[in-house]
């Protein structure tokens, strides 16, 4: 049974389910009514669900450097491997879960996806709370962890179905920096919660989300909706899997959001490792300020195009490679700290950069291809939007597992070599060949060829 009511005044729901049957975000007229209250209260419950994603993702990055103190013995390599798992889990979710929203509907995923985050909690509390737990248990947990960081595909995936096209940056920027919060959050609040007591009590790290954990999946049970035309896009992901933007975004955006995830999980012990009693609670303004850089990225794209600004942004993430490695050599705590911020705030930039080039890029070559076959602008346009979704998962999940990759390099650096030397190296190498990435196909204007055509056109 459905309640029919008219378009531009109210939406029509499922009785069972909560379902929008008649959405349109680009009418004007229902936006204005109804359409505008209804997804601006969904985009918040969203950011809620992502926020607590994103915190119990990197949880383990916090609980890594007090187990020692907690009776539990693990050496570098060991620990290392319980920063990786949850990455390699997160990024491995990533597309499934951009498929899941309009499978299950956004309302039912997003209660399910938060829901299934008790999991991991309640692994780790039992974890810390038993003598003698072994270290695959550990492992174990750590991955489950992983189950947060497929949140973000899912999450941006649903909400771009709720905003009309003027308002769906503001809001996806909003949800991705809602989310990336997260990060900061756990590395501000654990620290404080597991000493609430005498000496280091880590059950209390797991403790703190349950209770937020079950409020947001039942409240996006209770108060979010589905929109019913979101269905999942096929021909979009096979056409984006063989197109070469898609990979070169990839890559960029590998460099960009990995560095800032891979960060996120490795601070926490590197400062530990390095400057042990120096700075400690100061470990969570790097994911912090990286985190409202973001929308910054993107805001700045707006004014002088997503190329110009990733460009710069890896330039601006080798000069604080370069820091880093000055900082070590000298010992220096205030210049290492500052240089990782600096990472971090570049990387947080560069992700919003990156996430307004590919709409903006796909745009373009859809234009490209209606002159060169003469198809109608409307349906090159439709085509774009649908293939830049796609995309957008597509990078997500190779972005994370950029994250998996900057993890390997410090722990093999710290294993093989004692130090993050051949580490921060191997970044800044990286990060220079991402520069030229960037200038080669999309600020280049002289030597193109039509084996390798310029996209200097698209980078505004």
């Amino acid at each position: 049974m459905t309640i029919t009511r008219t378009p531009a005044t109210s939406p029509r729901f499922r009785l069972r389910g909560r379902w929008l049957d008649e959405w349109n975000a680009e009418d004007a007229l229902s936006w204005a009514s109804w359409g505008r209250r209804t997804a601006w209260k969904n985009l918040v419950l969203s950011i809620f669900s992502e926020h607590l994603g994103f915190s119990v993702w990197v949880l383990m990055s916090v609980v890594v450097t007090d187990l020692d103190s907690a009776g539990y013995h693990f050496d570098v390599g060991e620990t290392f491997w319980l920063l990786i798992v949850p990455n390699v889990v997160g990024a491995a979710l990533r597309v499934p879960y951009t498929f899941a929203v309009p499978a299950f509907g956004g309302r039912a995923w997003t209660a399910i996806s938060s829901g299934l985050l008790l999991l991991p909690c309640a692994m780790l509390w039992f974890a810390v709370t038993n003598e003698g737990t072994p270290y695959w248990f550990f492992l174990l947990t750590s991955a489950t962890m992983g189950l947060g960081g497929g949140n973000f595909s899912s999450s941006m995936a649903n909400i771009s179905f709720f905003f009309p096209s003027r308002a769906k940056g503001l809001a996806l920027g909003l949800n991705a920096a809602g989310g990336n919060l997260g990060v900061a959050v756990t590395q501000l609040a654990v620290p404080v919660v597991i000493s609430t007591s005498t000496g280091v009590t880590l059950a209390n790290a797991a403790l703190l989300w349950l209770p937020l954990v079950i409020v947001a999946s039942v409240a996006a049970l209770l108060f979010m909706d589905s929109v019913t035309h979101a269905r999942p896009e096929a021909r979009a992901y096979r056409e984006a899997l063989l197109a070469k933007h898609t990979w070169v975004m990839s890559l960029l955006y590998a460099g960009t959001f990995g560095s800032f995830i891979g960060f996120s999980f490795a601070f926490p012990l590197l400062l530990d490792l390095t400057f042990a009693e120096d700075g400690s609670s100061l470990v969570f303004l790097g994911a912090a300020i990286g985190s409202v850089a973001r929308p910054i990225g993107g805001w700045l794209s707006d004014r002088f195009g997503g190329a110009l600004v990733t460009l710069w942004t890896f330039a601006a993430l080798l000069l604080g490679t370069l820091g880093v490695l000055v900082s070590l050599s000298r010992y220096d705590f205030g210049l290492f700290f500052g240089s990782f911020v600096m990472l971090f705030v570049c990387a947080g930039a560069g992700n919003g950069s990156t996430y307004r080039m590919i709409a903006v890029i796909f745009a373009a070559l859809a234009v490209r291809r209606a002159e060169e076959t003469g198809q109608e602008q409307g349906a090159a346009a439709a085509r774009a939007a649908r293939q830049s979704a796609a995309v957008v998962g597509i990078c997500g999940a190779v972005g994370a597992f950029g994250g998996v990759l900057v993890n390997l390099a410090l722990r093999a650096s710290l294993s093989s070599a004692g130090d993050l030397v051949p580490a921060l190296a191997g970044f800044g190498a990286c990060y220079a060949a991402c520069l030229l990435v960037t200038w080669w196909f999309y600020l280049r204007t002289r030597f193109a060829t039509a084996f390798s055509p310029s996209l200097a056109w698209a980078r505004v």
